[in-house]
C-alpha cells in the first residue's frame, strides 16, 4: 500500500486488537483496516483505508495568559544574552509555528486502546503531533474520523489553574518572566509518548446506593521533565464528559524516551505499573495506585531494571504476558531496543518476592533497532533496523531465566534493496506489517523515495488454520487475520481442506459452541465466491447500452411462443439463482447449458454444486438464527413480568421456532412452553407504522404488512426496524436498529451484541 506522505514519527507503525493499522505520516495518521470480506472472490488483502488529518493551526502550550505570555517570547526573542535568545528561537516547543524555521507539520506517535473503548466496542485511536497536541479520535460511521478530546489543551487548563503546582505542598513557582520558569511550565505540559492500559473495572454507586460495576480504561501521558499524568475514562469513552480523573506521578527519571504499562497476574490478584525508559539507559517501574479499581494491586516501591548510564537511549518497551513452565506460574517478560540491542528482564513473583532477571541480546544488528513490535500470544518479538534487516526472537524458557534463539529475515529476497522505517505484528501473529522506501542501487542513493506498507505473511495456512480451530478467542472479528489466510487458501485451491473440514465437523458434533457453526459459514462462504467466475467488464463501470425487453406482439420481430416461453423461463431461473446467490450472478453459459441438458433431465456440474453449496449456507445460517432466538427468548423470560407487552415480537419468535416440524429442541419447547405461560394468551403483535396493520413474523429478514409495506427486521431482537435508520453490520451481513431512550436496559444490551454471522461489530 503506497502512502501520500512519507512517514514521521519514532515508531511510526501501529496494528490495534480490532486489526487496523495507523501509520503516522507528514500530513496525517493513514488507517488501514484489514477485512476479510466474504463477498468479494479476489485473493489480494481486503483493506478499507481512511486517515486522521493533521490540525491546520500549531498548538500552543498554555503557561499562562495570553497577554503575559506574547510579552515573554518578545523578551526573550530580543534578549542580548544569546543563550537565551538562541535557546527560546530554536526550541520548538516553544515556537511551533516555526516563522523562518520549517514548520511542524506531521504525527510524532500513535497508540491504539483496547478493543471495546469506543461507543461501537472498537478502539480509540490516540494522537501526538509534532507540536505536542495529544488528541483522540474515534471512527464512529467508517468514513470519518471524529476528535472526541484534546488533552493537551485540558491539561494545560489543570495546570493553570493550580498555578503549575503538583500539589497544594509545593513550593510557590516562579514568575513567567524568568526563562528558567519559562521552560519548566512547558517541559511539565510537552508529552512525549502515551500508552493505554487493558480495560479494569471500577464501581460506581447509583442514587439508591446501589453499586454497579463500570468498565474504564486509562491512558499514561509521559512528559518531558519525567512527570506522568493517567486519565481514567469510563467506558464507552463519548467525550470530555467521560473523563473520571486525572492524577500526575512524578517518575523521577531525567529526559525520559519511552513508556509502556506493566500488568501482572499472579493467583487473581493484578498488579500493575508504569515502565519508564531513559535517553541515557535506565529502565524502571513506576508504582500506579489505582483507586477503586476491584482486584488490582500495586508496587510498594519503584523496581529499578536497569540502573546504568551508559548512553544507549531506551527507543522502545514492550512488555509480555507469558506462563513460565518450570516456576508453573505466570510471568512478564519486559523487552528494551537499547541502540543495537535488545534488553530483556524477566519479572515473576515467589514466595521470597518479586524476581528479577535481565539481561542483553547482542550481535542482532549492526546499527540501531529502529522499531520493533512483538507477538503477545506466543511472545515472539520483531525487530528492525534501516537497513532492511529483520530479527525475530523467539524466548526459550530454562531452569533459572530464558534465552533468545533468533533468525534473520531477509526482506531484500522478498523486495529488493529497501531502506526499513518500522514494523508491526498482526494481533495473531499472521502478519508482518512494514514500511519501506527504496535503498541504495550502485552505490547511490535514489533521487525520490516512495514510502510503502508492505504485508508479509508470517504463518502458513495450515498454522493459521489449527490456531482458529483451537482458538480460546472464540470471535471470527477478533481473528481477521487468520481467516485472511484461510481466504487466501480456499480461494486459491477452489476447495475446503479435508482435514481442516474433518475437524470441523468433530468440534461441531462435540462442542455446544456457536463459534464453529460460524467458522464453517465463513468457509462455505468462501467457497461459494471461488466457484464463481469473474465478471468479463468491471462491475463497477456504468454500462451505455440498451436493456434487452422482449416486445410480445411486435411486427417484423419474428419471435414464436417457445421462444417467449423459453426466455421467460430462463429469466425465471437467473431470478432464483440471484436470490439464493445473495446478489452474485452466475454467469450466463451455465445457464445456458444447465437448459440445454434439461431435456435429459441432467444439470450442469457447477450449478448444481453452487445450489448445494447454497443449501448448506442456508442451513447454517439458520441454525445461528434458532440459536439467537432462543438467547432472545431467555432474555425476554428472565426481564418481563406476567402479560406484559415488550417490544420484542415474542410470540411471532416462538411461532417461527416451532413452525419447522423438522426442529426438535427440547430446550426451546421448555423455554417457549414457559414464556406461553406468562403470556397467558396475549399476542402483543407490532403494527405498521404507515397503515396500523399487523406485521406477520413469517420472516426472518423482514416484516411485510396486508398493504405490502416491507420492513426489515432487525437481527439482534428481531423487531422490525420502522425507521430511516438503521445500522449495519461491518461485512454487510445484517442490518439492526439503534436503540431508544424507551429501551429497557436488557435489550440495550443485547442490541450492543456482533453479528450473529461473522462477529464484526454493527455501525
Amino acid at each position: 500500500v503506497r502512502l501520500q506522505h512519507g512517514a514521521s514519527g519514532l515508531e511510526p507503525l501501529a496494528w490495534s486488537e480490532d486489526h487496523r493499522v495507523s501509520v503516522s505520516t507528514a500530513r496525517s495518521i493513514a488507517v488501514l483496516e484489514q477485512l476479510s470480506d466474504v463477498h468479494s472472490g479476489g485473493q489480494d488483502m481486503v483493506i478499507h483505508r481512511t486517515a486522521v488529518p493533521a490540525p491546520g493551526a500549531a498548538c500552543m502550550l498554555k503557561v499562562g495568559p495570553k497577554k503575559e505570555v506574547a510579552e515573554c517570547k518578545e523578551k526573550f526573542a530580543s534578549s542580548v544574552d544569546p543563550t537565551v535568545s538562541q535557546t527560546f528561537m530554536l526550541d520548538r516547543v516553544f515556537n511551533p509555528e516555526g516563522k523562518s524555521l520549517t514548520p511542524m507539520r506531521g504525527f510524532k506517535y500513535s497508540s491504539w486502546s483496547p478493543l471495546g473503548c469506543d461507543a461501537n466496542g472498537r478502539c480509540l485511536l490516540a494522537a501526538l503531533t509534532m507540536d505536542n497536541r495529544l488528541t483522540i479520535h474515534a471512527n464512529l460511521n467508517r468514513l470519518q474520523w471524529v476528535q472526541l478530546v484534546d488533552l493537551t489543551e485540558l491539561y494545560g487548563e489543570r495546570l493553570f489553574e493550580a498555578s503549575y503546582k503538583l500539589c497544594k505542598a509545593d513550593t510557590p513557582c516562579g514568575e513567567l518572566g524568568d526563562f528558567p520558569e519559562f521552560q519548566r511550565r512547558h517541559s511539565m505540559q510537552a508529552p512525549v509518548r502515551m500508552e493505554w492500559s487493558g480495560i479494569c473495572t471500577t464501581q460506581q454507586v447509583k442514587h439508591n446506593n446501589e453499586c454497579r460495576d463500570v468498565g474504564s480504561v486509562l491512558l499514561a501521558v509521559l512528559f518531558e521533565n519525567g512527570n506522568i499524568a493517567v486519565w481514567q475514562f469510563q467506558l464507552p469513552f463519548l467525550g470530555k464528559e467521560s473523563i473520571t480523573s486525572c492524577n500526575t506521578i512524578e517518575s523521577g527519571i531525567s529526559s525520559p524516551s519511552v513508556l509502556s504499562w506493566w500488568e501482572y497476574e499472579h493467583n487473581n490478584r493484578k498488579m500493575s505499573g508504569l515502565i519508564v525508559g531513559s535517553a541515557y539507559g535506565p529502565v524502571k517501574i513506576i508504582p500506579v495506585n489505582l483507586k477503586a479499581v476491584k482486584g488490582y494491586f500495586t508496587l510498594r516501591q519503584p523496581v529499578v531494571l536497569w540502573q546504568e548510564m551508559d548512553q544507549l537511549p531506551v527507543h522502545s518497551i514492550k512488555c509480555i504476558p507469558l506462563y513460565h513452565p518450570y516456576q508453573k506460574c505466570s510471568c512478564s517478560l519486559v523487552v528494551a531496543a537499547r541502540g543495537p540491542y535488545v534488553f530483556w528482564c524477566l519479572l515473576l513473583i515467589s514466595k521470597a518476592g518479586l524476581n528479577v532477571h535481565n539481561s542483553h541480546v547482542t550481535g542482532l544488528h549492526s546499527l540501531p533497532i529502529v522499531s520493533m513490535t512483538a507477538d503477545k500470544q506466543n511472545g515472539t518479538v520483531y525487530t528492525c533496523s534501516s537497513d532492511g534487516k529483520v530479527r525475530q526472537l523467539i524466548p526459550i524458557f530454562t531452569d533459572v531465566a530464558l534465552k533468545f534463539e533468533h533468525q534473520l529475515i531477509k526482506l531484500s529476497e522478498v523486495f529488493g534493496c529497501v531502506r526499513t522505517h518500522g514494523i508491526a505484528v498482526s494481533p495473531c501473529g499472521a502478519y508482518l506489517a512494514v514500511i519501506t522506501t527504496e535503498g541504495m542501487a550502485n552505490g547511490l542513493h535514489p533521487v525520490n523515495k516512495n514510502y510503502q506498507v508492505q504485508f508479509v505473511t508470517l504463518k502458513t495456512f495450515e498454522e493459521a488454520a489449527a490456531q482458529l480451530l483451537e482458538s480460546s478467542v472464540q470471535n471470527l472479528f477478533r481473528q481477521v487475520d487468520l481467516t485472511d489466510l484461510v481466504r487466501w487458501k480456499i480461494l486459491k485451491d477452489k476447495h475446503i481442506p479435508q482435514f481442516l473440514q474433518e475437524a470441523l465437523d468433530k468440534k461441531i458434533e462435540t462442542c455446544g459452541s456457536t463459534y464453529f457453526w460460524r467458522f464453517k459459514l465463513f468457509l462455505l462462504r468462501i467457497l461459494y465466491q471461488s466457484m464463481q467466475k469473474a465478471p468479463s467488464e468491471v462491475t463497477w463501470r456504468p454500462s451505455h447500452e440498451d436493456a434487452k425487453i422482449l416486445i410480445s406482439d411486435s411486427p417484423g420481430m419474428g419471435s414464436t411462443e417457445d421462444d417467449q416461453e423459453e426466455g421467460t423461463s430462463k429469466q425465471a431461473s437467473k431470478q432464483s439463482l440471484r436470490d439464493t446467490g445473495k446478489g452474485v450472478d452466475i454467469d450466463d453459459t451455465a445457464e445456458d447449458s444447465l437448459h440445454q441438458s434439461g431435456d435429459t433431465g441432467g444439470r450442469e456440474p457447477m450449478v448444481e454444486k453452487l445450489l448445494e453449496i447454497q443449501a448448506q449456507i442456508e442451513a447454517v445460517e439458520m441454525h445461528l438464527t434458532r440459536e439467537h432466538m432462543k438467547r432472545v427468548l431467555g432474555e425476554v423470560y428472565l426481564h418481563t413480568w406476567i402479560t406484559e407487552n415488550t417490544s420484542i415480537p415474542t410470540r411471532g419468535v416462538c411461532d417461527f421456532l416451532m413452525s419447522d416440524d423438522g426442529y426438535d429442541d427440547r430446550t426451546a419447547r421448555v423455554l417457549i412452553g414457559h414464556i406461553l405461560k406468562k403470556m397467558n394468551k396475549q399476542t402483543f403483535p407490532e403494527h405498521c407504522s404507515l397503515c396500523k396493520e399487523i406485521l406477520p413474523f413469517t420472516d426472518r429478514k423482514q416484516a411485510v404488512c396486508s398493504n405490502g409495506h416491507i420492513w426489515l427486521r432487525c437481527f439482534l431482537t428481531y423487531q422490525s426496524c420502522q425507521s430511516l435508520v438503521y445500522r449495519r453490520c461491518l461485512l454487510h451481513d445484517s442490518i439492526a436498529r439503534h436503540p431508544t431512550p424507551e429501551d429497557p436496559e436488557w435489550i440495550k444490551r443485547l442490541l450492543q451484541g456482533p453479528c450473529t454471522f461473522c462477529d464484526s461489530p454493527v455501525f
